[in-house]
């Protein structure tokens, strides 16, 4: 059996020494070198190669090198081969600094103070406690949930919504769309940090900002697809929302006369909160090949049924 990265030169270069060192057993090959197609059982890509059962069709295992699968057509990926997202711990210590500065952003009115500093214009505001912010987070997996813990560290209140209900000391939890209207209502500044689906496509959508407190922060580090674009701009332009912080967007990057780049209210980063580390992404992909061949759970494994 033998492993195929399909990803960049640095990856490429470190994980060759990594398994070289860990699995000398297991060939490893960078794409498009394949080495014999038919002895490939695992492949680690962004995205795989087209017509995959036809390139590889003895693959056991596909490895996404990000946190998401939604970047793969999971409907043309065999049934029978387990797709496992990247689960590493730069990830959620990526996402907790960013989601962290755009929550105290918002908090300390910094975003409000760059506005004024373009226009010449010195004000302050008074501070205010922490306390009196209602952070709401869509999303309480790998990211999301380590996110709301430091939140919560910071004296936020902060509440978390998802498909199941979760159990994290000091944080309120809401589960399912019977209670996603209690949550908004309880969200001051929202932050989506939910896998893209089906069911989750556009649902940061006009309904659901006229549900948040008049005057809310929007913070997307999801997906670009989770959000509407004209119904953002129509939730700024009326003040139903504040301020909105969009590290992704669709598509990437924005063409150069999309209303975004220019609008006042909204804060541009491009897909920056939070990637995987070469290094302890290549131990998670070995410590999980080990894993596998012991018979144990991988970690990461996504449920083909729900796409996560």
């Amino acid at each position: 059996m033998s492993f195929v990265l399909k990803s960049t030169e640095e990856r490429a270069r470190l994980w060759k020494s990594m398994f070289a060192r860990e699995l000398p057993e297991m060939p490893f090959h960078v794409w498009p070198e394949t080495g014999d197609p038919q002895k490939v059982r695992y492949l680690a890509a962004w995205q795989p190669p087209e017509n995959l059962a036809e390139v590889f069709p003895n693959l056991e295992v596909l490895f996404s090198v990000g946190a998401g699968v939604d970047q793969l057509n999971l409907a043309s990926i065999p049934e029978s081969v387990r797709v496992v997202r990247m689960m590493e711990p730069g990830l959620a210590e990526g996402m907790i600094e960013y989601v962290l500065w755009a929550v105290l952003s918002y908090h300390r009115n910094m975003f409000h103070y760059a506005r004024q500093q373009r226009e010449h214009v010195w004000q302050g505001e008074p501070n205010v406690s922490s306390g009196l912010f209602r952070v709401g987070v869509m999303g309480m997996g790998a990211l999301g949930t380590p996110v709301l813990e430091k939140l919560s560290q910071f004296g936020y209140v902060c509440n978390g919504w998802s498909r199941s209900r979760h159990d994290i000391q000091g944080i309120r939890s809401y589960a399912g769309p019977d209670e996603l209207d209690a949550f908004l209502a309880s969200t001051d500044i929202l932050v989506c940090l939910m896998p893209l689906t089906d069911a989750t496509k556009g649902i940061l959508n006009r309904e659901l900002f006229t549900k948040l407190p008049k005057g809310a922060c929007l913070i997307n580090c999801g997906r670009g697809g989770h959000l509407v674009q004209d119904d953002l701009l129509w939730a700024l332009d009326t003040g139903q929302l504040s301020q909105a912080v969009l590290d992704v967007t669709t598509p990437e990057p924005l063409p150069a006369d999309h209303p975004f780049w220019d609008h006042s209210l909204i804060a541009l980063t491009p897909h920056i909160a939070s990637s995987s580390r070469a290094a302890t992404g290549g131990e998670m992909i070995l410590k999980n090949i080990v894993q596998y061949e012991n018979g144990m759970e991988m970690i990461g494994e996504i449920d083909r049924s729900f796409g996560y």
